[in-house]
């Protein structure tokens, strides 16, 4: 596949279709993802074009999200039928499969799964995820805190990041998705399983 090409393709795309302060969001997601994948060993230009397109239907009408979402299979769990905003990541994995012929299973999982992540999600939607909650305009994110998380595995980096973000909203009242708990004991005993070793 033609990365750098898919790049300018989605960049496009996005910004056609979404506000300016979130495609602004969007490029320093990618910038954020492609520099989280040179630090971990991964394909850089799949991390900038999944950063660059994982918000592209997030302005959607609600109708045209949900069709797109739904085109995956996988039907709507009770939290999304809630939170239906939750479906963008969805819509934007099947778009760039559709749309853009995207067929690389790293970029698509890693886009539809951007939002609250999942048990087992790859090394690349682990980038993706982290980079969407830690890219410089967040009000956390200031050099020390990224230079901080930097020096972690990023099975450690994305506990911490899961763990501060549930830590969060709840803080504030935000119902979380149902196996996030599970997914948090799940990679808080894998990143202690690497300090060990």
């Amino acid at each position: 596949m033609d990365y750098l090409a898919l790049i300018e393709d989605v960049r496009s795309f996005t910004k056609e279709h979404v506000k300016k302060s979130r495609f602004e969001h969007c490029v320093r997601v990618a910038e954020m993802t492609a520099r989280l994948c040179r630090h971990y060993g991964l394909d850089e230009s799949k991390g900038y074009l999944a950063g660059i397109g994982h918000d592209m239907c997030k302005d959607f009408p609600k109708e045209e999200m949900e069709s797109l979402a739904l085109k995956d299979g996988h039907g709507l769990s009770e939290y999304e039928k809630k939170t239906f905003s939750l479906l963008h990541g969805r819509a934007a994995a099947v778009l760039m499969k559709e749309k853009f012929g995207i067929d690389d299973k790293d970029v698509t999982e890693a886009v539809a799964n951007h939002i609250s992540a999942k048990i087992g999600i790859c090394d690349l939607g682990k980038c993706l995820f982290l980079a969407d909650k830690i890219e410089p305009a967040r009000p956390q994110s200031t050099d020390e805190y990224r230079e901080n998380l930097f020096k972690l595995s990023l099975n450690g980096m994305f506990y911490s990041v899961l763990n501060e973000n549930y830590e969060y909203l709840q803080g504030r009242g935000v119902e979380v998705p149902p196996e996030t708990l599970s997914m948090l004991n799940y990679y808080k005993e894998l990143a202690q399983n690497e300090e060990k070793n």
